[in-house]
Protein backbone atom coordinates (compact mmCIF):
# COMPACT_ATOMS: atom_id res chain seq x y z
CA UNK A 1 0.00 0.00 0.00
CA UNK A 2 0.84 3.34 -0.33
CA UNK A 3 2.97 5.30 2.87
CA UNK A 4 1.51 8.51 3.84
CA UNK A 5 4.52 10.94 2.56
CA UNK A 6 4.44 12.58 6.29
CA UNK A 7 5.23 9.11 8.09
CA UNK A 8 8.09 8.62 9.84
CA UNK A 9 7.99 6.07 11.84
CA UNK A 10 10.43 4.50 14.97
CA UNK A 11 9.76 1.47 17.20
CA UNK A 12 10.94 1.64 20.37
CA UNK A 13 11.68 -1.27 23.11
CA UNK A 14 12.22 -0.13 26.44
CA UNK A 15 11.75 -1.88 29.68
CA UNK A 16 14.15 -3.14 32.43
CA UNK A 17 17.36 -5.31 32.17
CA UNK A 18 16.80 -8.91 31.17
CA UNK A 19 13.11 -8.89 29.72
CA UNK A 20 13.76 -9.44 26.26
CA UNK A 21 13.99 -6.26 24.51
CA UNK A 22 16.86 -7.13 22.16
CA UNK A 23 15.37 -10.66 21.21
CA UNK A 24 12.06 -8.73 20.33
CA UNK A 25 13.53 -6.16 18.27
CA UNK A 26 15.07 -8.86 15.85
CA UNK A 27 11.91 -10.38 15.72
CA UNK A 28 10.15 -6.94 14.90
CA UNK A 29 13.31 -6.26 12.13
CA UNK A 30 12.60 -9.68 10.73
CA UNK A 31 8.69 -9.91 10.35
CA UNK A 32 9.16 -6.20 8.60
CA UNK A 33 11.53 -7.47 6.16
CA UNK A 34 8.99 -10.34 5.36
CA UNK A 35 5.37 -8.35 5.36
CA UNK A 36 6.80 -5.73 2.82
CA UNK A 37 3.26 -6.13 0.93
CA UNK A 38 1.45 -5.10 3.79
CA UNK A 39 2.63 -1.51 4.98
CA UNK A 40 5.73 -0.96 2.18
CA UNK A 41 8.45 -1.33 4.53
CA UNK A 42 12.08 -2.94 3.25
CA UNK A 43 12.89 -4.27 6.93
CA UNK A 44 13.90 -2.88 10.18
CA UNK A 45 17.11 -1.49 11.34
CA UNK A 46 17.73 -1.76 15.22
CA UNK A 47 19.41 1.72 16.82
CA UNK A 48 21.13 0.90 19.85
CA UNK A 49 19.66 2.64 23.04
CA UNK A 50 21.80 1.27 25.77
CA UNK A 51 24.07 3.24 27.11
CA UNK A 52 26.96 0.72 27.98
CA UNK A 53 26.86 -1.26 25.03
CA UNK A 54 27.77 1.33 22.64
CA UNK A 55 31.38 0.43 23.65
CA UNK A 56 33.79 -1.83 22.10
CA UNK A 57 34.36 -5.21 23.40
CA UNK A 58 33.48 -6.22 26.67
CA UNK A 59 30.41 -8.17 24.67
CA UNK A 60 29.73 -10.28 28.31
CA UNK A 61 29.75 -7.17 31.38
CA UNK A 62 27.78 -5.05 28.93
CA UNK A 63 25.29 -8.05 27.67
CA UNK A 64 25.35 -6.97 23.77
CA UNK A 65 23.06 -9.68 21.80
CA UNK A 66 25.88 -12.31 20.46
CA UNK A 67 26.30 -11.74 16.40
CA UNK A 68 24.35 -15.18 15.90
CA UNK A 69 21.14 -14.18 17.60
CA UNK A 70 21.21 -10.78 15.45
CA UNK A 71 20.22 -13.24 12.61
CA UNK A 72 21.64 -10.65 10.06
CA UNK A 73 19.35 -7.90 10.76
CA UNK A 74 21.88 -4.53 11.17
CA UNK A 75 22.59 -3.00 14.67
CA UNK A 76 23.83 0.46 14.85
CA UNK A 77 25.62 2.45 17.09
CA UNK A 78 26.47 -0.95 19.21
CA UNK A 79 30.13 -0.98 19.76
CA UNK A 80 31.46 2.43 18.42
CA UNK A 81 32.87 3.71 21.44
CA UNK A 82 36.35 3.37 23.10
CA UNK A 83 36.23 2.20 26.76
CA UNK A 84 37.06 5.43 28.96
CA UNK A 85 35.11 7.92 26.39
CA UNK A 86 32.11 9.29 27.76
CA UNK A 87 29.34 9.71 25.72
CA UNK A 88 26.53 11.50 26.79
CA UNK A 89 22.90 11.85 25.97
CA UNK A 90 23.21 14.66 23.54
CA UNK A 91 25.46 12.82 21.29
CA UNK A 92 23.71 9.49 21.27
CA UNK A 93 21.01 11.47 20.02
CA UNK A 94 22.47 13.30 17.48
CA UNK A 95 23.93 9.77 15.93
CA UNK A 96 20.78 7.93 16.61
CA UNK A 97 19.15 11.08 14.49
CA UNK A 98 21.04 10.35 11.79
CA UNK A 99 20.94 6.94 12.10
CA UNK A 100 17.44 7.63 11.66
CA UNK A 101 17.27 8.92 8.72
CA UNK A 102 19.67 6.64 7.30
CA UNK A 103 17.34 4.17 7.87
CA UNK A 104 14.40 6.16 6.32
CA UNK A 105 16.26 6.89 3.30
CA UNK A 106 16.60 2.77 2.91
CA UNK A 107 12.71 2.59 3.39
CA UNK A 108 13.68 0.25 6.70
CA UNK A 109 11.92 1.16 9.98
CA UNK A 110 14.49 1.86 12.89
CA UNK A 111 13.31 -0.17 15.46
CA UNK A 112 15.45 1.95 18.67
CA UNK A 113 16.12 -0.50 21.50
CA UNK A 114 17.83 -0.37 24.94
CA UNK A 115 17.68 -0.10 28.71
CA UNK A 116 19.06 3.39 28.98
CA UNK A 117 15.06 4.93 28.95
CA UNK A 118 15.63 8.68 29.02
CA UNK A 119 17.91 7.96 25.69
CA UNK A 120 14.96 7.21 24.34
CA UNK A 121 12.82 9.60 25.50
CA UNK A 122 15.24 12.94 24.71
CA UNK A 123 15.05 11.45 21.21
CA UNK A 124 11.05 10.97 20.37
CA UNK A 125 10.74 14.05 22.73
CA UNK A 126 12.96 16.55 21.95
CA UNK A 127 14.02 19.91 23.15
CA UNK A 128 14.31 19.08 26.95
CA UNK A 129 18.23 18.38 26.67
CA UNK A 130 19.81 21.34 28.03
CA UNK A 131 22.43 21.80 25.24
CA UNK A 132 21.86 20.68 21.23
CA UNK A 133 24.15 17.72 20.28
CA UNK A 134 26.95 19.89 18.88
CA UNK A 135 27.51 21.27 22.43
CA UNK A 136 27.61 18.73 24.41
CA UNK A 137 31.80 17.70 24.95
CA UNK A 138 33.28 14.95 26.23
CA UNK A 139 34.27 15.21 29.47
CA UNK A 140 37.73 13.66 29.28
CA UNK A 141 38.58 15.51 25.52
CA UNK A 142 39.77 19.36 25.97
CA UNK A 143 36.86 22.14 26.21
CA UNK A 144 35.83 23.38 22.75
CA UNK A 145 38.21 26.28 21.34
CA UNK A 146 35.46 29.03 21.57
CA UNK A 147 32.34 29.18 24.02
CA UNK A 148 29.81 31.60 23.94
CA UNK A 149 30.02 34.81 26.54
CA UNK A 150 28.07 34.25 29.24
CA UNK A 151 24.19 35.50 29.58
CA UNK A 152 23.30 38.40 31.73
CA UNK A 153 22.20 36.07 34.31
CA UNK A 154 25.25 34.26 34.45
CA UNK A 155 27.60 37.31 34.38
CA UNK A 156 25.73 38.29 37.34
CA UNK A 157 26.13 35.09 39.16
CA UNK A 158 29.51 34.87 38.51
CA UNK A 159 30.18 38.29 39.95
CA UNK A 160 29.07 37.25 43.04
CA UNK A 161 31.02 34.41 43.45
CA UNK A 162 34.72 34.65 45.66
CA UNK A 163 37.55 34.98 43.44
CA UNK A 164 38.26 31.18 44.77
CA UNK A 165 34.89 29.74 43.10
CA UNK A 166 35.54 32.01 39.96
CA UNK A 167 38.75 29.66 39.65
CA UNK A 168 37.25 26.48 40.19
CA UNK A 169 34.61 27.34 37.65
CA UNK A 170 37.15 28.46 35.34
CA UNK A 171 39.26 25.03 36.16
CA UNK A 172 36.71 22.21 36.04
CA UNK A 173 37.64 18.64 37.05
CA UNK A 174 37.28 16.51 34.11
CA UNK A 175 36.12 13.54 36.63
CA UNK A 176 33.69 14.12 39.01
CA UNK A 177 35.85 13.55 43.02
CA UNK A 178 33.94 10.68 44.69
CA UNK A 179 31.98 12.44 47.32
CA UNK A 180 33.52 9.34 50.00
CA UNK A 181 36.99 9.79 49.20
CA UNK A 182 37.35 13.71 48.45
CA UNK A 183 34.13 15.07 50.66
CA UNK A 184 36.32 18.42 50.36
CA UNK A 185 36.66 18.56 46.68
CA UNK A 186 32.61 17.29 46.06
CA UNK A 187 31.50 19.73 48.24
CA UNK A 188 33.20 22.71 46.83
CA UNK A 189 31.70 21.78 43.48
CA UNK A 190 28.28 21.60 45.05
CA UNK A 191 28.66 25.23 46.59
CA UNK A 192 29.94 26.65 43.51
CA UNK A 193 26.73 25.29 41.86
CA UNK A 194 24.31 26.62 44.25
CA UNK A 195 26.11 30.04 44.39
CA UNK A 196 25.70 29.52 40.91
CA UNK A 197 22.15 28.51 40.45
CA UNK A 198 20.37 27.73 43.64
CA UNK A 199 17.50 26.52 42.13
CA UNK A 200 19.34 23.33 39.96
CA UNK A 201 21.55 23.23 42.67
CA UNK A 202 18.31 22.13 45.04
CA UNK A 203 17.66 19.11 42.46
CA UNK A 204 21.08 16.93 43.43
CA UNK A 205 22.04 16.13 46.29
CA UNK A 206 25.92 17.22 47.26
CA UNK A 207 27.06 13.80 46.98
CA UNK A 208 25.83 13.34 43.35
CA UNK A 209 29.09 14.99 42.15
CA UNK A 210 28.62 13.47 38.49
CA UNK A 211 25.05 15.57 38.27
CA UNK A 212 26.77 18.51 40.10
CA UNK A 213 29.70 18.39 37.83
CA UNK A 214 27.70 18.16 34.47
CA UNK A 215 25.30 21.47 35.55
CA UNK A 216 28.70 23.14 36.02
CA UNK A 217 29.89 22.19 32.55
CA UNK A 218 26.74 23.19 30.99
CA UNK A 219 26.78 26.10 32.04
CA UNK A 220 30.16 27.22 31.05
CA UNK A 221 29.82 25.45 27.32
CA UNK A 222 26.51 26.82 26.81
CA UNK A 223 26.98 30.37 28.71
CA UNK A 224 23.70 30.26 30.30
CA UNK A 225 22.20 28.92 34.20
CA UNK A 226 20.54 25.77 33.77
CA UNK A 227 17.35 27.06 35.61
CA UNK A 228 17.05 29.82 32.76
CA UNK A 229 17.58 27.00 30.17
CA UNK A 230 14.90 25.15 31.80
CA UNK A 231 12.71 28.25 31.95
CA UNK A 232 12.65 28.51 28.10
CA UNK A 233 12.05 24.96 27.78
CA UNK A 234 8.84 25.11 29.55
CA UNK A 235 7.26 27.33 27.18
CA UNK A 236 7.57 24.43 24.45
CA UNK A 237 4.35 22.33 23.66
CA UNK A 238 6.13 18.78 23.98
CA UNK A 239 5.43 16.64 20.97
CA UNK A 240 7.00 13.98 19.37
CA UNK A 241 9.54 14.13 16.95
CA UNK A 242 9.07 10.94 14.73
CA UNK A 243 5.78 8.96 15.07
CA UNK A 244 6.25 6.73 17.59
CA UNK A 245 5.34 3.24 18.88
CA UNK A 246 7.27 2.41 21.91
CA UNK A 247 6.54 -1.11 23.37
CA UNK A 248 7.63 -1.16 26.92
CA UNK A 249 8.32 -4.82 27.93
CA UNK A 250 7.75 -5.71 31.25
CA UNK A 251 7.79 -9.13 33.84
CA UNK A 252 6.71 -8.57 37.40
CA UNK A 253 9.89 -8.04 40.32
CA UNK A 254 10.11 -11.24 41.92
CA UNK A 255 10.23 -12.85 38.41
CA UNK A 256 12.09 -10.26 36.83
CA UNK A 257 14.83 -10.60 39.94
CA UNK A 258 14.80 -14.78 39.44
CA UNK A 259 16.10 -14.24 36.07
CA UNK A 260 18.73 -11.34 36.65
CA UNK A 261 20.31 -13.98 38.87
CA UNK A 262 20.73 -16.40 37.14
CA UNK A 263 21.53 -14.30 34.31
CA UNK A 264 24.18 -13.30 36.51
CA UNK A 265 25.64 -16.67 37.14
CA UNK A 266 25.61 -16.80 33.43
CA UNK A 267 27.86 -14.27 32.97
CA UNK A 268 30.17 -15.13 35.16
CA UNK A 269 30.51 -19.00 33.24
CA UNK A 270 31.03 -16.88 30.21
CA UNK A 271 34.25 -14.91 31.23
CA UNK A 272 32.50 -11.77 32.60
CA UNK A 273 35.96 -11.75 35.11
CA UNK A 274 37.97 -11.91 31.96
CA UNK A 275 36.70 -8.57 30.83
CA UNK A 276 36.94 -6.97 34.90
CA UNK A 277 40.91 -8.00 34.54
CA UNK A 278 41.05 -6.50 30.89
CA UNK A 279 39.30 -3.09 31.80
CA UNK A 280 41.39 -3.29 35.00
CA UNK A 281 44.36 -3.23 32.75
CA UNK A 282 43.25 -0.12 30.92
CA UNK A 283 43.28 1.87 34.22
CA UNK A 284 46.14 4.24 34.93
CA UNK A 285 48.04 3.77 37.92
CA UNK A 286 48.51 7.47 38.65
CA UNK A 287 44.50 8.07 38.58
CA UNK A 288 41.96 7.22 41.30
CA UNK A 289 40.07 4.00 40.75
CA UNK A 290 37.29 5.15 42.14
CA UNK A 291 37.38 7.77 38.98
CA UNK A 292 36.68 4.92 36.49
CA UNK A 293 33.50 3.85 38.13
CA UNK A 294 31.33 6.98 36.44
CA UNK A 295 33.70 6.78 33.65
CA UNK A 296 32.41 4.85 29.93
CA UNK A 297 31.96 1.73 30.12
CA UNK A 298 33.27 1.10 33.42
CA UNK A 299 29.95 1.94 34.50
CA UNK A 300 28.50 -1.45 33.47
CA UNK A 301 27.26 -3.42 36.92
CA UNK A 302 29.97 -5.76 37.54
CA UNK A 303 33.02 -4.04 37.06
CA UNK A 304 32.73 -2.29 40.49
CA UNK A 305 31.87 -5.34 42.27
CA UNK A 306 34.37 -7.38 41.16
CA UNK A 307 37.42 -4.84 40.85
CA UNK A 308 37.10 -4.37 44.70
CA UNK A 309 37.53 -8.41 44.57
CA UNK A 310 40.32 -8.66 41.93
CA UNK A 311 42.24 -5.88 44.28
CA UNK A 312 41.82 -7.42 47.43
CA UNK A 313 45.24 -8.80 48.56
CA UNK A 314 43.66 -11.93 49.82
CA UNK A 315 40.76 -13.20 47.77
CA UNK A 316 38.57 -15.87 49.49
CA UNK A 317 35.60 -18.34 47.89
CA UNK A 318 33.74 -16.30 50.31
CA UNK A 319 34.91 -13.04 49.19
CA UNK A 320 34.11 -13.98 45.52
CA UNK A 321 30.14 -15.00 46.96
CA UNK A 322 30.17 -11.46 47.94
CA UNK A 323 30.99 -9.99 44.68
CA UNK A 324 28.25 -12.31 43.12
CA UNK A 325 25.62 -11.07 45.53
CA UNK A 326 26.54 -7.14 45.41
CA UNK A 327 26.42 -7.44 41.72
CA UNK A 328 22.91 -9.46 41.76
CA UNK A 329 21.43 -6.94 44.36
CA UNK A 330 23.23 -4.08 41.89
CA UNK A 331 21.12 -5.55 38.83
CA UNK A 332 17.94 -5.40 40.70
CA UNK A 333 17.78 -2.32 42.25
CA UNK A 334 18.73 -1.04 38.67
CA UNK A 335 15.75 -2.66 37.25
CA UNK A 336 13.60 -0.64 40.18
CA UNK A 337 15.30 2.44 38.96
CA UNK A 338 14.22 0.99 35.04
CA UNK A 339 11.07 0.76 35.63
CA UNK A 340 10.41 3.73 37.67
CA UNK A 341 12.08 5.99 34.91
CA UNK A 342 9.64 4.67 32.56
CA UNK A 343 6.26 4.71 34.11
CA UNK A 344 7.06 8.26 36.15
CA UNK A 345 8.93 9.91 32.90
CA UNK A 346 8.56 8.83 29.69
CA UNK A 347 4.90 6.77 29.92
CA UNK A 348 3.71 11.26 31.27
CA UNK A 349 6.43 12.71 28.38
CA UNK A 350 4.02 10.09 25.81
CA UNK A 351 0.63 11.12 27.82
CA UNK A 352 1.38 14.78 27.67
CA UNK A 353 2.39 14.15 23.86
CA UNK A 354 -0.98 13.32 23.11
CA UNK A 355 -3.24 15.62 24.89
CA UNK A 356 -1.43 18.54 22.19
CA UNK A 357 -3.64 19.31 19.29
CA UNK A 358 -2.20 17.61 16.03
CA UNK A 359 1.21 16.66 15.47
CA UNK A 360 3.08 13.16 15.00
CA UNK A 361 1.47 10.12 17.15
CA UNK A 362 3.17 8.64 19.88
CA UNK A 363 1.69 5.44 21.45
CA UNK A 364 3.25 3.37 24.37
CA UNK A 365 1.87 -0.36 24.99
CA UNK A 366 2.87 -2.58 27.60
CA UNK A 367 3.87 -6.23 26.71
CA UNK A 368 3.99 -8.50 30.12
CA UNK A 369 7.22 -10.57 29.34
CA UNK A 370 6.68 -12.71 33.14
CA UNK A 371 5.70 -16.30 31.62
CA UNK A 372 8.43 -17.27 29.77
CA UNK A 373 6.57 -19.92 28.03
CA UNK A 374 3.39 -16.91 26.68
CA UNK A 375 6.28 -15.06 24.98
CA UNK A 376 5.03 -15.69 21.05
CA UNK A 377 1.31 -15.08 21.84
CA UNK A 378 1.73 -12.46 24.75
CA UNK A 379 4.92 -10.85 23.68
CA UNK A 380 5.87 -11.46 20.09
CA UNK A 381 3.05 -11.93 17.70
CA UNK A 382 1.14 -9.03 19.66
CA UNK A 383 3.94 -6.89 18.91
CA UNK A 384 3.37 -7.50 15.45
CA UNK A 385 0.00 -7.07 15.38
CA UNK A 386 0.05 -3.56 16.54
CA UNK A 387 3.24 -2.68 14.67
CA UNK A 388 1.40 -3.56 11.40
CA UNK A 389 -1.26 -1.68 12.78
CA UNK A 390 0.28 1.35 13.20
CA UNK A 391 2.45 1.59 10.43
CA UNK A 392 -0.92 1.50 8.49
CA UNK A 393 -2.33 4.31 10.20
CA UNK A 394 -5.13 1.74 11.15
CA UNK A 395 -6.86 2.12 14.97
CA UNK A 396 -4.90 1.02 17.84
CA UNK A 397 -6.22 -0.59 21.13
CA UNK A 398 -6.80 0.74 24.06
CA UNK A 399 -2.83 0.39 25.78
CA UNK A 400 -5.42 -0.19 29.18
CA UNK A 401 -6.77 -3.32 27.79
CA UNK A 402 -4.19 -5.47 26.77
CA UNK A 403 -3.59 -7.37 30.24
CA UNK A 404 -3.98 -6.51 33.97
CA UNK A 405 -0.28 -5.89 34.24
CA UNK A 406 -1.13 -2.72 31.64
CA UNK A 407 -4.00 -1.29 33.20
CA UNK A 408 -1.66 -1.51 36.60
CA UNK A 409 1.42 0.07 35.26
CA UNK A 410 0.04 2.28 32.73
CA UNK A 411 -2.60 4.27 34.77
CA UNK A 412 -0.21 6.77 36.67
CA UNK A 413 -1.33 9.98 37.68
CA UNK A 414 -1.41 13.06 35.90
CA UNK A 415 2.45 14.60 36.35
CA UNK A 416 4.53 17.37 35.34
CA UNK A 417 6.84 16.88 32.19
CA UNK A 418 8.48 20.43 31.92
CA UNK A 419 12.01 20.97 33.49
CA UNK A 420 11.18 23.64 36.05
CA UNK A 421 8.25 22.09 37.45
CA UNK A 422 10.36 18.89 37.71
CA UNK A 423 13.01 20.96 39.53
CA UNK A 424 10.72 22.13 41.94
CA UNK A 425 8.89 19.46 42.67
CA UNK A 426 12.68 17.29 43.73
CA UNK A 427 13.89 20.19 45.82
CA UNK A 428 16.97 18.77 48.24
CA UNK A 429 16.93 20.36 51.89
CA UNK A 430 19.36 20.28 54.35
CA UNK A 431 18.23 18.59 57.92
CA UNK A 432 20.16 20.96 60.71
CA UNK A 433 19.35 18.35 63.37
CA UNK A 434 21.01 15.70 61.57
CA UNK A 435 24.31 17.33 60.66
CA UNK A 436 26.89 16.96 62.55
CA UNK A 437 29.70 17.83 60.45
CA UNK A 438 29.27 21.24 57.92
CA UNK A 439 31.13 20.15 55.58
CA UNK A 440 29.29 16.68 54.97
CA UNK A 441 25.89 18.15 55.22
CA UNK A 442 22.96 15.49 55.60
CA UNK A 443 20.66 16.27 52.63
CA UNK A 444 17.00 14.57 52.07
CA UNK A 445 14.45 15.80 49.43
CA UNK A 446 11.36 17.33 50.21
CA UNK A 447 7.83 15.69 50.81
CA UNK A 448 7.71 12.70 51.43
CA UNK A 449 11.44 11.74 52.09
CA UNK A 450 11.89 14.54 54.24
CA UNK A 451 8.37 13.41 55.83
CA UNK A 452 9.56 9.60 56.76
CA UNK A 453 13.14 11.32 57.84
CA UNK A 454 11.55 13.41 60.17
CA UNK A 455 9.47 9.96 61.54
CA UNK A 456 12.59 8.23 62.07
CA UNK A 457 14.27 7.23 64.98
CA UNK A 458 17.57 8.70 64.73
CA UNK A 459 16.22 12.48 63.68
CA UNK A 460 13.40 12.15 66.89
CA UNK A 461 16.56 11.39 69.11
CA UNK A 462 18.85 14.33 67.74
CA UNK A 463 15.99 16.84 67.61
CA UNK A 464 15.33 16.02 71.67
CA UNK A 465 18.89 15.82 72.34
CA UNK A 466 19.00 19.37 70.86
CA UNK A 467 16.01 20.55 72.34
CA UNK A 468 17.20 19.56 75.80
CA UNK A 469 20.85 21.30 74.82
CA UNK A 470 18.74 24.36 74.27
CA UNK A 471 17.13 24.33 77.60
CA UNK A 472 19.74 23.81 80.00
CA UNK A 473 21.68 26.65 78.12
CA UNK A 474 18.63 28.91 78.65
CA UNK A 475 18.17 27.89 81.93
CA UNK A 476 21.94 28.13 83.34
CA UNK A 477 21.66 24.91 84.60
CA UNK A 478 24.39 21.50 84.11
CA UNK A 479 27.26 20.52 85.33
CA UNK A 480 30.15 22.57 85.23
Amino acid sequence: MALPRTLRPIITICGATGVGKSKLAVELALNLAKRFDTHGWKGGVVVNADSMQVYKGFNTITNKIPFGEREGVDHVLMGIKEPTEQYVVGQWVHDATQAINDAHLSKKVPVVVGGTAYYIQHLAFPGRLAVEPEQVTDSLSPPPPTRPPPSDMLLSALSQITPDMRELFDALPEIPPSAAEEPGAALSLYNLLHALDPDVASRWHWRDTRKVLRNLQIMRDTGKRVSDIFKAQSSMTPAPKYDTLCFWLYAEPEELRRRLDIRTDAMLQDNLLDDVRELRSLMLPSKDSSAYFTAGVYQSIGFREFHKYLSDPSPSEKKYQVAVEEMKTANHQYAKRQTSWIRNKLVPAVQASKAAEGGRRAEVYLLDTTEPGEWTSAVRDLAISLMEAFLNCEPLPDPLTLSSAAKTMLSVPERATDPTAVLLARRKIICPVCTKDESQPVMIEQGREWDAHARSKVHKYLLAKCVGNRHVSATGSGTG
